[in-house]
């Protein structure tokens, strides 16, 4: 019998110090267990993962989406510049990332985003939009109208090409073209 354990078993019976030993146990497993899960959901990542930041990814955004809004013509409230490097997709993935914290690397949290934007989905706050700290004029009006006037499939492109760029392993395409042919259900 354990050290600790041992001033009460006097007190116990033989299957109430077994079931007070299993008890602990239990509650020592699973608190290492809740440790362990929370240590490899959480810290772990792939290594392509680490060499990405969301400040670089806009740049690779306009890279492959060369005519996508840059909506950068913002004032800077510190310099009193042209904040050329603040633009829509970069205020956009510091939405989705810091302020919504959705995860970068899903189609699906990528499209409430948009939704947001559209107005369709989760209320959008002038006072926490990314810009508004460090711009003269808040950009949230004018991202939403850049954002509304993308077509369906220029707002899919980007969420595939963000949901890539996030996750280069990831096996996630556009909906097959028409030719394709289905295979049976």
């Amino acid at each position: 019998m354990s050290k600790h354990l041992s001033f009460i078993q006097p007190l116990l019976k033989p299957w109430q110090t077994l079931t007070a030993l299993m008890v602990v146990g239990v509650i020592v497993l699973a608190s290492e267990v809740g440790k362990s899960i929370q240590t490899n959901l959480f810290s772990i990542q792939p290594a392509y993962a680490q060499r990405i930041t969301p400040s670089d990814v806009w740049q690779l955004v306009y890279q492959q989406l060369p005519d996508l809004p840059r909506e950068n013509k913002y004032i800077s409230k510190e310099n009193g510049k042209v904040a050329e490097n603040n633009t829509l997709v970069n205020r956009l993935i510091r939405y989705h990332i810091y302020t919504k914290g959705r995860a970068p690397n899903y189609r699906l949290d990528w499209k409430l985003t948009l939704a947001d934007y559209l107005g369709a989905n989760e209320i959008m706050y002038d006072t926490t939009y990314p810009g508004n700290d460090s711009l003269r004029e808040n950009p949230i009006e004018g991202d939403r109208k850049a954002i509304s006037s993308l077509t369906r499939s220029q707002r899919d492109t980007l969420v595939q090409v963000l949901v890539n760029i996030f996750n280069p392993t990831s096996q996630n395409t556009l909906s097959p073209s028409p030719n394709t042919p289905q295979p049976p259900q």
